[in-house]
């Protein structure tokens, strides 16, 4: 008999929660023993008998779900964005205290998202110049994009490590946002556009030419995948990971 995960999910009503409750119930190692709206309690997640939460809300709320979560000894998945530096230093500080939880907060939950950051953050040390485009949805309600921040801090730091300069730029004159936002030295653009789900572009330049790295989500059944394993890895991997890639056997 296969053992059983016992999975609850917040955020059940919005798009990804939906293609979530979708993914759970056809999961034969997984059992969805709640299923969260905006106005439902967390209170219900006690008497469920979960043992991961699945955060997929709203910026305003995450941060006390999962604090509830960590509180009562449940794993957490989080794809919310809104964890800013102090938010993730208060949950580290929280799951000190409880040595044996785990929480995941993936910005993207597809696994060739997650994939194309990481290559573009190994490659981007042989280029003079990167930057970053993510495209999404005009519903979508941050920008920079989770996961196009999460490509720049990764960009950064991999830059910084090899030594590598900032990438070139004789802008001296512009229109207050011409060049995107600056996110520890990279510039990324977002593209908010009928039509599209969610996509982003890491372009890098150097002499004579050009490198992109591109990911397409053209239905959110893609994040399903990563949302899986997720919930099937968190418990494995006490405290804070930031990025599904985390979880991931890169080998780079």
């Amino acid at each position: 008999m296969i053992e059983q995960l016992s999975v609850a999910l917040l955020g059940a009503n919005g798009r990804m929660g939906a293609e979530a409750v979708k993914a759970i119930d056809a999961a034969a190692d997984l059992t969805l023993v709640a299923a969260l709206g905006r106005n439902d309690s967390l209170e219900s997640l006690v008497s469920s008998g979960a043992q991961i939460v699945v955060d997929l809300t709203v910026p305003e709320s995450t941060e006390a779900n999962v604090r509830f979560a960590v509180e009562h000894g449940m794993h957490a998945v989080v794809g919310t964005t809104g964890w800013d530096a102090g938010r993730l230093a208060r949950l580290e500080e929280l799951l000190a205290d409880r040595p044996g939880v785990g929480v995941l907060i993936a910005p993207n939950f597809a696994l060739g998202s997650v994939l194309a950051s990481a290559f573009a953050a190994k490659a981007s040390k042989y280029f003079e110049s990167v930057e970053i485009i993510e495209l999404h949805h005009p519903d979508k309600v941050d920008a920079p994009s989770g996961t196009a921040v999460r490509t720049a801090q990764l960009i950064s730091a991999e830059r910084t490590a090899a030594g590598v300069p900032s990438s070139p730029d004789a802008t001296t004159t512009e229109l207050e946002g011409a060049r995107g936002s600056d996110v520890e030295g990279v510039r990324v653009h977002s593209v908010r556009l009928s039509g599209l789900v969610a996509h982003q572009e890491v372009l890098l330049g150097g002499p004579g030419e050009q490198l992109t790295i591109r990911h397409d989500s053209f239905d959110r059944a893609s994040f399903m995948p990563g949302v899986l394993l997720g919930i099937r890895n968190v418990a494995a991997h006490p405290g804070l990971t930031v990025g599904l890639d985390g979880y991931l056997d890169l080998g780079l």
